[in-house]
């Protein structure tokens, strides 16, 4: 998906969702950059990070969402 696809895609999400949604998204992308600081933070220690997922949470409306759990690899 091209940027000025994904921006439009974006825009227009942005516009369907509840205020709810927003609220969850939030937190996602608040604990999405935890997580990415923490993975640098990993790599500069020294240490291969991986996130790989594991299974997948669905609800009973048929909406689903990825698990995952970091794999750490560390050279000898």
């Amino acid at each position: 998906m091209s940027k000025p696809e994904q921006t439009s895609r974006v825009d227009e999400l942005a516009t369907e969702l509840t205020r709810e949604q927003e609220a969850a998204v939030r937190i996602l992308a608040n604990e999405l950059h935890r997580v990415n600081a923490a993975v640098q933070n990993c790599v500069e220690q020294g240490l291969s990070v991986e996130l790989q997922r594991v299974m997948r949470h669905h609800s009973e409306d048929g909406f689903w969402g990825d698990m995952i759990v970091p794999i750490i690899v560390k050279r000898k």
